[in-house]
């Protein structure tokens, strides 16, 4: 098979995921938002939702993949896969609950290991372990209705950091400490600056719109949120660019991380 035609199998399959999710989603979503709905209801939207997600993003992959994506190799592969299970464990076990009225929303450690993976695989492949991870932590720890949302803003974190790192400061390649650390930390902070106010305000929309959540409690869950999530930013920011600084070197001398040699 020509590459011409391999490039399309993947928005292909991205269709066929878009058309499953919408099949149905009014119905699933009248089931979902109903007072005496049950946690398998809630399971059965979010799903569809991630769904419809993934196919857009499997629709636009031969556009999405150039924005920090690394070759996509086995050990690209590997690293991802660990770093979406760092990812379920940052916000798994080291995680505070806040309630919000009927709503809740958290203090976690799962972003340090999405921006992380960013700054050590790329973009895409970073930014997807952090949506795989987090997502699949949000359907099994009490927050099923908002792994939709957790899917597409941990994909756009990676996104962007990765963007910074390997597209504008080119960390794929030989640079001295104080060049790393400066552009590791602005990587960092970009993808939490957007976190910081995307959450917030797309968690708004999305409760009171997808999920139908009253104004009020969408309202106050906003502003908790935000006072969350900037916590959240300050802590992945300082703690991935240190564990980044501190791996760079030893993952450099086993070869995990291939660093090329500048011009």
């Amino acid at each position: 098979m020509n590459n011409s035609k391999k490039k399309w199998i993947i928005p292909c399959i991205g269709i066929v995921c878009l058309a499953l999710g919408l099949f149905g989603i009014t119905a699933a979503r009248n089931v979902a938002i109903a007072e005496s709905a049950s946690a398998g209801d809630q399971m059965q939207y979010a799903v569809r939702l991630i769904a419809v997600l993934m196919g857009f993003i499997a629709i636009i992959w031969p556009f999405v993949s150039k924005l920090g994506a690394k070759k996509t190799d086995t050990r690209t592969l590997t690293l991802a896969a660990m770093f979406a299970a760092l990812c379920y464990i940052g916000f798994t076990f080291f995680k505070i609950d806040i309630p919000v009225g009927s709503e809740k929303t958290a203090f976690h450690l799962g972003n340090v290991f999405c921006v992380l993976a960013a700054l050590f695989i790329g973009g895409f492949w970073g930014g997807m372990a952090g949506s795989i991870g987090m997502t699949i932590a949000d359907l099994t720890t009490g927050y099923i209705t908002s792994a939709p949302k957790t899917f597409l803003l941990k994909l756009c974190i990676g996104l962007i950091v990765g963007f910074m790192a390997h597209k504008v400061f080119q960390l794929n390649q030989e640079h001295d400490k104080r060049y790393i650390t400066v552009a590791a930390v602005i990587s960092s902070a970009a993808g939490m600056a957007f976190n910081v106010v995307g959450d917030p305000l797309v968690g708004y929309f999305y409760k009171l719109y997808v999920l139908g959540i009253p104004q009020e409690i969408a309202n106050a869950w906003a502003k908790m949120g935000a006072v969350t999530t900037l916590v959240n930013a300050i802590v992945a920011v300082v703690c991935a660019s240190v564990f980044y600084l501190a791996l760079r070197p030893a993952l450099k001398r086993t070869g995990v991380l291939q660093i090329n040699q500048t011009k």
